[in-house]
């Protein structure tokens, strides 16, 4: 079985590595890896050095809709050429040219995956039709989470029969791979010896929620002075960040949070380590890596009921917060702060969580599900 995963504005992805390295283990499964990206991508060293083909073609995404008409022609060129079983894409400016291409082509088993579900429906109507268009040209609409699930159902109007919920899961060895010299490093670089930690993963946008806990912050740092919130993330050029700094600043909290910005991937196991509980109090997420991340690395959780919390049992495994409430930020965090050993069985509930419900496993054997017809 030929596979082609297809994805844009992305140099290199994790969990197409994961795959890559996951398929020697099945000779019966061939990769071909797809990097649409506005520079060489790191992709194209990865793969072959894995034993799999990748190409490049070139994509500005300030030039979208030029840029996925070009894209459309070369990919349904290449898929012409090397015959796939399936065509994976991932995003939606991979998927509109990869979907229509791979259907044009003849490729008879179509799959998308609806990671960024939801932005276009809230930010940007106009390009609904086409997210819609993107379900029309699949085969499979893959959601990650229960929730996504069921915005692409009833908000997208999925046919029911193209859906297949496969959540997204991770190796647990590469995601809890933490180092002593990285904690080290960390903690002496921010000043976290000595400090309650409280972590936040996620892209400065304000749909994930930072705005929020600026605001329990200041009710906190009154009770507990020795809280520190730390964020790592990328604003994408955004200037968000910039905005968040100076909220942090005029509310008299620079000593209490600290923007990180972006973290190498290696480090982030020693990241979590560094952290007493994670804090993700985002409206809507189509599935969360970074709480999944947190449930491995054994940190307390406390996060709305959004993308992967969708099986977790609020107080048992995770702090479920209430929905844009400053004052549950506040009663949550007061809690891991002052009820350690509580924290502790969260923590350790959430990690069990993970080891069932979270593994690579489980995404592989979901994706050869869709693959083969199977689910």
């Amino acid at each position: 079985m030929h596979i082609v995963f297809v994805i844009a504005n992305e140099s290199s992805v994790p969990y197409f590595n994961w795959f890559a390295d996951e398929a020697r283990n099945h000779p019966d499964v061939k990769f071909t890896f797809v990097a649409l990206y506005g520079k060489r991508p790191a992709m194209l060293d990865e793969m072959p050095e894995k034993g799999f083909d990748a190409h490049w073609f070139e994509f500005d995404p300030s030039n979208r809709k030029s840029g996925m008409v070009r894209n459309l022609f070369r990919l349904y060129k290449l898929f012409r050429k090397i015959k796939p079983d399936v065509v994976h894409t991932h995003l939606f400016d991979d998927s509109v040219p990869g979907m229509l291409a791979a259907r044009l082509a003849g490729v008879k088993r179509r799959v998308i995956t609806k990671q960024d579900t939801t932005y276009h429906w809230y930010y940007a109507p106009k390009w609904v039709w086409f997210d819609k268009f993107n379900n029309w040209n699949a085969t499979h609409v893959h959601a990650v989470a229960t929730e996504n699930e069921r915005f692409i159902l009833e908000n997208e109007k999925a046919p029911r029969e193209k859906v297949h919920l496969v959540r997204n899961g991770f190796p647990y060895d590469l995601m809890t791979a933490s180092k002593q010299e990285h904690i080290d490093e960390i903690k002496r670089e921010y000043g976290m010896d000595g400090r309650f930690v409280v972590g936040t993963v996620a892209r400065y946008i304000h749909w994930k929620g930072h705005h929020l806990i600026i605001e329990a912050a200041k009710e906190i740092a009154k009770k507990h002075p020795e809280i520190l919130f730390v964020w790592a993330g990328s604003d994408g050029g955004s200037g968000y960040k910039d905005e968040l700094q100076k909220m942090v600043d005029d509310a008299g909290l620079s000593g209490n949070i600290t923007l990180l910005g972006w973290i190498d991937r290696f480090k982030m196991p020693s990241l979590y380590k560094c952290m007493d509980a994670y804090l993700h109090p985002a409206v809507r997420e189509p599935f969360g890596f970074a709480i999944s991340e947190a449930f491995m690395n054994g940190v307390a959780v406390a996060a709305t009921k959004t993308g992967s919390t969708d099986l977790v049992t609020h107080l048992e495994n995770a702090y479920l917060l209430e929905m844009d409430s400053v004052d549950d930020i506040v009663k949550a965090i007061s809690m891991f702060i002052e009820d350690p050993e509580k924290r502790k069985a969260i923590a350790d509930a959430g990690h069990e969580h993970a080891l069932e419900h979270l593994q690579f496993k489980n995404m592989w054997d979901g994706h050869m599900g869709m693959y083969e017809g199977r689910g």
